[in-house]
């Protein structure tokens, strides 16, 4: 192993929840040398009852497990959970994926995935799920009209209301209103979020977008926020003016 590629900051702790017991144990071997304490579990109902029951830095499910599957592990962990989860899906299926995105997943990954993806994408998400440390420095809140971002406790809020984020739409709404209105690029975007390549038919940008802008409450139709480029990519609306009720 490159000594580059080790974790520096102590173990990191990350469930697999994965029936094919053989690509479980090739993930844990991998991770392992680079600082990860990876717990497995091979079914859906376990891999739940353990997410639940333990703090993770992130979970690493698959979607095709008897029973349970994947996609009723990450609804119900949701409901309670905002811990990342990066999704195995098959090779092209792009169904999977988009359904596993709409319901909160924060990445996938195909299931011929390359040990170095697997880590660039792991890194990626949990990355972003991390305040920053920075000791005794001041606050410093991104601001547009009624919506606050904070990249230091990872919060975001809508007047007075937290809203509820993935790290992938909390890392897309804070790129947006960096960018002070400027168009973001789809490829640009995917960039600054994620471990992906860009990829001209990865819809993965556009439902994470589509699902931050129902929790903004914005219209694609009419948006007060985010506003699609089209063939290009979004950019936050000029809100710095507007009070929080005003529609």
């Amino acid at each position: 192993m490159l000594a580059a590629d080790m974790e520096n900051q102590g173990a990191r702790h990350i469930l697999v929840v994965d029936d094919d017991r053989k690509l479980a144990g090739l993930i844990r071997d991998y991770l392992g040398p680079l600082g990860y304490d990876v717990t497995l579990r091979h079914n859906g109902p376990d891999g739940l009852e353990e997410a639940l029951a333990t703090s993770y830095e992130a979970v690493i499910l698959d979607v095709m497990m008897p029973g349970m599957d994947g996609f009723s592990v990450l609804r119900e962990l949701r409901k309670r959970s905002d811990v990342p989860v990066l999704m195995l899906t098959a090779l092209g299926d792009e169904a999977d994926r988009i359904v596993g995105l709409e319901l909160g997943a924060d990445d996938y990954l195909p299931k011929t995935f390359s040990s170095r993806e697997l880590l660039a994408r792991l890194r990626a998400v949990t990355r972003r799920s991390r305040p920053a440390t920075t000791a005794a420095a001041p606050l410093v809140e991104l601001v547009s009209g009624p919506l606050r971002v904070c990249e230091e406790t990872h919060t975001a809020v809508m007047g007075d209301e937290p809203l509820d984020l993935t790290t992938l739409e909390f890392a897309i709404l804070t790129a947006l209103i960096k960018a002070k209105g400027r168009v973001k690029t789809r490829e640009k975007l995917i960039e600054e979020v994620s471990a992906r390549r860009f990829d001209v038919f990865d819809r993965s940008i556009d439902v994470h977008v589509s699902s931050l802008r129902r929790k903004l409450g914005d219209d694609a139709k009419q948006p007060r926020f985010i506003r699609t480029i089209r063939g290009v990519g979004y950019s936050l609306a000029d809100v710095e003016h507007e009070s929080p009720g005003k529609a």
